[in-house]
């Protein structure tokens, strides 16, 4: 799988996220299992792009194998 589908679903991740945290703001009675579940998806997805970055980018100078 290269990074960029990976990457991708990051995204997916990010949108999933704000979508959650709208969400919230309609429905007052859950509103706050509401926000932490949005803030769990919206670090999952930057833990996926610190993954990607740390682990399948290869370093500046150097040939991707």
């Amino acid at each position: 799988m290269p990074s960029s589908t990976i990457l991708d679903e990051a995204r997916h991740l990010y949108q999933v996220s704000e979508r959650l945290g709208s969400l919230a703001d309609e429905h007052p009675v859950v509103s706050e299992a509401l926000v932490a579940i949005s803030g769990s998806v919206r670090h999952t997805a930057t833990l996926l792009e610190v993954l990607v970055m740390s682990r399948m980018v290869p370093p500046p100078g150097t040939a991707e194998a």
